[in-house]
């Protein structure tokens, strides 16, 4: 055997992993308090020592929820943008943004003194998601189907203040609707390309 495969997880090794991480997403985005190690652990089907294998600490768990979330957002743009148009492929993305919002609501406690003891660089996420937003912003710009005065900083703050007003589950309703009144307001008016 090599080095390189002694290194290299095993299979069942990455499902419980990836099984891990699935279920602590679900659970944080659906709590309104942070859920335990163990019932992390239960709803995943692993035992907590294979939890703490993976993730050896709370802030390891939230770190890799965390990164992954911002990941997925990022990778995202391109991807929404390859099977849709610029206008719906930010709508959607606006769904995936609120999703990682949610997500934050059962992790907040950990997240925030983790951004507080600078494990967490906040102003590099939002680097990657202005990013994100921009390269949508620019698709739509080009094929006109988005305003061309708009910018990713624009999206970010009523992105912001839709999720503070309308974060929870139970205000999706609500949350769609003022997505969608946002997305009215990106719309190029008539003679405006």
């Amino acid at each position: 055997m090599t080095a390189a495969e002694r290194r290299r997880p095993r299979a069942d090794a990455t499902r419980n992993r990836e099984q891990l991480l699935g279920v602590a997403t679900r659970l944080f985005a659906a709590a309104d308090h942070e859920p335990s190690m163990r019932a992390i652990a239960n709803e995943a089907g692993v035992g907590i020592a294979t939890l703490y294998r993976h993730f050896p600490t709370r802030e390891s768990l939230v770190d890799a929820v965390y990164r992954d979330q911002v990941s997925r957002l990022t990778a995202g743009a391109g991807e929404l943008l390859a099977q849709l148009d610029p206008a719906a492929a930010l709508r959607r993305w606006m769904d995936l943004f609120g999703e990682w919002i949610a997500t934050k609501n059962g992790m907040l406690d950990t997240l925030l003194a983790m951004i507080e003891a600078g494990e967490i660089a906040h102003a590099d996420t939002r680097t990657e998601l202005l990013g994100a937003i921009d390269s949508i912003l620019e698709a739509g710009r080009t094929t006109g189907g988005i305003r061309a005065d708009v910018t990713a900083d624009d999206i970010a703050a009523g992105l912001i203040g839709i999720f503070t007003v309308a974060g929870s589950p139970r205000h999706k309703p609500l949350a769609a609707r003022l997505l969608n009144l946002l997305m009215d307001g990106l719309h190029p008016c008539k003679g405006d390309h």
